[in-house]
């Protein structure tokens, strides 16, 4: 009991696993679909015009830390984009001259990893591991037959001092009212990613817990988006995903599962 009201009193937080966690995540899902974005709005951007859009969604991810105290967060949703420039939640993109179908773009992320002790019984001793702003290049090829990007991203906070790799394939398929865009991505971390973040060190280290140092790990994702258009500008939609962890986050002794789930829905009005 004394545990309880000692959190419910610090309120939101806002590093490690913080109230923003969350928030990221369903922002970022919120706004998946430039990738399968129709043709006439790039058209619409080059002479440069512009679009925005207000929204609210909620979102919850199935982390695979130990006794992990997973929570649903209602938050909103702002996006924007131009000829140069795209924000989508916690995601802001430069973009760079293209080559034909393909398309450049500077990159800069807030990532929600990480965690705090009280957030799990099992974490109890571990020193924090803190979220990260990445910055990086991305690569988005557009084709008829479906979309094609990759990102490359580096700690940029000096947390984990790691790099990522992203590569993602997607198609967007329409009914009437309703669209449906499956994809399937490759989520590559690097040693020291999966150190920080799913490492053991050895003063952290107890019985139950041994000491664990990460090695690089590569997690394939399953994700399937289901939008509706209840009025011309306005949408709602729910994206659901499941992650199969690479062996070096799985070896962790902070771990507890293979996979990790994931769910958003939400509603955006586009301007």
């Amino acid at each position: 009991m004394k545990k309880q009201t000692r959190l419910a009193a610090r309120g939101p937080r806002f590093h490690g696993r913080s109230a923003f966690a969350p928030i990221a995540v369903a922002a970022i899902s919120a706004t998946c679909m430039p990738l399968a974005r129709a043709q006439s709005d790039e058209e619409k951007f080059q002479a440069g015009g512009s679009q925005w859009g207000l929204g609210i969604a909620a979102g919850m991810d199935r982390k695979p830390y130990r006794e992990f105290d997973d929570k649903a967060v209602v938050i909103p949703m702002v996006t924007y984009e131009n000829r140069w420039v795209s924000v989508a939640g916690p995601s802001l993109d430069l973009k760079l001259p293209s080559a034909g179908p393909v398309s450049f773009r500077l990159r800069a992320r807030y990532a929600s990893d990480g965690y705090e002790a009280e957030d799990s019984p099992y974490l109890i001793g571990m020193d924090e591991r803190k979220a990260s702003i990445w910055l990086g290049g991305a690569a988005i090829w557009r084709n008829e037959f479906a979309n094609l990007s990759a990102e490359l991203l580096a700690d940029a906070s000096g947390h984990s001092k790691g790099t990522r790799f992203k590569l993602q394939v997607d198609r967007r398929f329409a009914s009437g009212a309703f669209s449906f865009t499956p994809r399937l991505a490759l989520h590559w971390a690097d040693r020291k990613y999966v150190d920080y973040y799913y490492g053991v060190r050895a003063a952290e280290s107890r019985p139950d817990r041994a000491r664990y140092d990460g090695e690089s790990a590569a997690n394939v994702e399953l994700g399937l988006r289901v939008d509706y258009a209840v009025a011309p500008k306005q949408t709602i939609f729910l994206d659901l995903s499941g992650t199969s962890l690479g062996s070096g986050i799985k070896n962790s002794p902070l771990v507890g599962r293979s996979s990790q789930t994931g769910v958003r829905v939400g509603y955006l009005y586009r301007f």
